[in-house]
């Protein structure tokens, strides 16, 4: 791939992947898709965002979601995340229910979690672009066995990282994480289809901060409220 904007401590674990056969047809597919005049999400400058905003050496949580959000002005490459001034989709909301219920922590108006990257979640897509209006479009081109090997790379060379496996697709693909070494934390995926089924309840962000208590790791600060609210009424 070109021009790839990639934080450095990533790249040099990332560099032979990207010089692999699929990443290059990878990036020709994208490349013929802009040509149609497709509309992709992320912008290209954003797609690897989630590395960008959370060093490798500074990963404490992996929150893996599925693709992004395949409206305008949505995704900006980070799970379930959204730009400021953006109406948080319904599974947002329910993490955000799901956090003032398990924490007391206030529900923000935003859905921006770049704060939480900053604290070490790194906010993991199984896929990382997608075409506009059409979910699930850029599925089977290659970004699975990309973030395959992202999780690879951290299930082999860190301990003590806890995995938010939201969804029967998240726990299919992270299911050869060594609980050994890490802490698996498993529900139903927080969409308003599901949620109701065992997510709401689960408890996922106090068992985070307690494992990492227990490993004398600095627990995640999940609080939002220091980014500014959106101006517009929801």
């Amino acid at each position: 791939m070109k021009k790839i904007i990639l934080e450095n401590s990533w790249k040099e674990k990332l560099l032979e992947e990207f010089n692999k056969d699929y990443m290059r047809s990878l990036s020709e597919f994208l490349r013929s898709e802009k040509l149609k005049n497709k509309i992709i999400f992320p912008p290209g400058n954003k797609i690897f965002n989630a590395f960008n905003l959370t060093k490798f050496e500074d990963v404490k949580v992996v929150i893996l979601g599925q693709d992004p959000y395949h409206g305008y002005n949505q995704a900006h490459g980070l799970s379930f995340s959204v730009e400021e001034g953006i109406r948080p989709p319904p599974s947002l909301k329910n993490i955000f229910k799901e956090l003032e219920s398990d924490m007391g922590i206030k529900q923000p108006e935003h859905g921006n979690l770049e704060r939480w990257c900053s604290e070490g979640v790194l906010l993991l897509n199984s896929i990382l672009t997608v075409e506009k209006s059409k979910p699930a479009s850029h599925a089977n081109m290659g970004w699975e066995q990309f973030t395959d090997k992202i999780l690879s790379i951290l299930n082999d060379l860190k301990r003590n990282v806890v995995f938010i496996l939201w969804g029967k697709k998240a726990q299919e693909k992270g299911h050869f994480i060594n609980t050994d070494r890490h802490f698996v934390i498993t529900s139903p995926h927080p969409s308003p289809y599901s949620a109701n089924n065992g997510f709401f309840g689960s408890r996922p962000f106090s068992k985070t901060n307690t494992y990492l208590q227990k490993c004398n790791i600095k627990e995640i600060n999940l609080s939002l409220i220091h980014i500014s609210e959106p101006t517009r009424p929801y």
